[in-house]
């Protein structure tokens, strides 16, 4: 069974699915296409994320496609690693897929996801021989000239990205408390414990510099004592 939370950025609003089985479909995702162990990969978190507009996004790729992608990676914590300090992987967003199909397939899966326009990124085939990415990141980046970092987040803040800070915080043993996404008192005080730890700025708000440092420091540390994972 997995908590998960999908954000909607049209409403600015989180719907979350309390009890989900490995089993069931992905919420938003049309017809089956995508179950909850596809989704979820080789994660272990009883926690998950995800967004509509990834799902759309998804949707129309496999319509495109017309057959069944198989996923080799989609969603991660951060603690738990295997991708970059700022992966969309951790937000949620992103997909890797075809590691079985043939590399025909994967050039026809490539084409669909690029033709339908809906994903922010398609990584060409170039860089990734053996599979297929696409991501659905959101947010422009607190990093100056790069597409693929995390946005600023701030008190008032809601999407996975705050999920992300959470989720990296807690890990690190700055409380910011229960995973919910929502940028409140708690996650600002946490932040502001870990951003003086670091040698920043203690200003609450999670820019370039913080994401920088909470990130690389919460990669792929694993499951601490501090995590939250429910």
């Amino acid at each position: 069974m997995a908590k998960l939370f999908v954000y909607d950025a049209y409403t600015n609003k989180f719907m979350i699915y309390p009890d989900l089985k490995e089993s069931d479909p992905m919420p938003y995702a049309a017809n089956g296409t995508l179950k909850l162990r596809e989704f979820r990969g080789s994660s272990k978190a009883n926690v998950l994320w995800t967004t509509t507009a990834a799902m759309e996004a998804w949707n129309l790729t496999r319509r495109r496609y017309g057959a069944g992608i198989p996923v080799g990676y989609a969603f991660k914590r951060i603690w738990e690693g295997g991708h970059g300090t700022t992966s969309q992987h951790y937000a949620g967003v992103s997909f890797d897929v075809g590691q079985s199909s043939g590399a025909a397939a994967r050039r026809r899966i490539h084409a669909a996801a690029e033709a339908t326009g809906a994903w922010g990124y398609v990584e060409p085939l170039s860089l990734t021989p053996t599979w297929v990415h696409f991501d659905r990141r959101y947010g422009k980046p607190a990093c100056a000239g790069t597409t693929a970092g995390y946005p600023t987040c701030r008190k008032g803040s809601r999407s996975t990205y705050v999920l992300v800070l959470q989720d990296a915080l807690n890990a690190l043993g700055y409380p910011a408390g229960g995973l919910d996404g929502i940028f409140g008192a708690r996650t600002e005080t946490a932040l502001k414990g870990a951003q003086r730890a670091f040698g920043l700025t203690a200003d609450g708000v999670c820019g370039c510099a913080s994401w920088r440092k909470i990130a690389a420091a919460a990669l792929g540390i694993g499951r601490t004592q501090t995590v939250v994972d429910a």
